[in-house]
């Protein structure tokens, strides 16, 4: 039995997120359509993580095993050929029998997209989030080194998405290991996020906080308070989907 594991990019926008889904197109579900035509047999797809319906990525990680004996030079070629052009792999390779994208992850890299101007190019709309006003970085600054660290980020995870009666050896801590913000054009902006683990929602919901404390509608203190409060009721709103990036897992 092989284990392959496959780097993956590709375009949200038209997916139901990463997860298959009965009903949805999903980026798991199509992939792992091709790779039963390919291999002939049944397989299951494991990937680093789940992203959301419109999320993009340009670094996924997942694995599958199989017997099928065809090399990964040619997989990748097959592959590409029957997939949706918003899905490519940009790698095939096989790794140790143990190996799991997800289990054996050691952190993530996040971005989200901000666009400032007035006017959006139409076909940057699918990429960054248009927002009308430019953020005080001096504001949003504070509390990036506030959050970097390990932390109980239970304020920024979306809410229901878990069981909070269940025992859970890390709950919601996680350490963040590198949270920036930064301009990269005379009207653009990204905010950048590595870590050991993401809450479902950490990032949008951390945007969605900082970019309030930029418009100078929550303050550096208030901001402290929301991550210690540990409620989602406590923190700002979800910033869109469509903003945000899978940028890298490390193995």
């Amino acid at each position: 039995m092989r284990n392959i594991k496959l780097t993956i990019a590709y375009d949200g926008t038209d997916y139901s997120g990463w997860q298959r889904q009965k009903s949805s197109l999903t980026i798991q579900g199509e992939i792992e359509r091709r790779l039963q035509l390919i291999t002939n047999s049944s397989v299951s797809l494991y990937g680093a993580g789940r992203t959301d319906a419109g999320v993009h990525a340009r670094g996924m990680v997942a694995n599958f095993h199989t017997e099928a004996p065809i090399p990964c030079p040619a997989l990748l070629r097959g592959l590409n050929g029957l997939l949706p052009q918003a899905i490519r792999i940009l790698d095939a390779c096989e790794v140790v029998h143990d190996f799991h994208a997800r289990y054996s992850a050691k952190s993530k890299t996040y971005t989200y997209a901000l666009f400032t101007g007035p006017i959006q190019f139409p076909m940057h709309r699918l990429y960054a989030v248009q927002f009308p006003h430019v953020p005080h970085q001096e504001r949003i600054q504070p509390c990036l080194e506030m959050i970097r660290g390990t932390h109980d980020f239970a304020s920024f995870e979306a809410a229901g998405s878990r069981d909070f009666k269940a025992a859970s050896v890390r709950g919601a801590i996680r350490t963040l290991h590198e949270a920036t913000f930064t301009r990269t054009a005379p009207e653009s902006y990204q905010f950048q996020f590595t870590a050991d683990g993401f809450l479902r929602h950490m990032v949008r919901n951390l945007v969605g906080t900082l970019l309030e404390v930029g418009k100078g509608r929550r303050s550096v203190l208030e901001f402290e308070q929301i991550l210690l409060a540990r409620k989602r009721s406590a923190a700002g709103p979800t910033a869109p989907a469509h903003g945000l990036v899978l940028e890298k897992i490390f193995y």
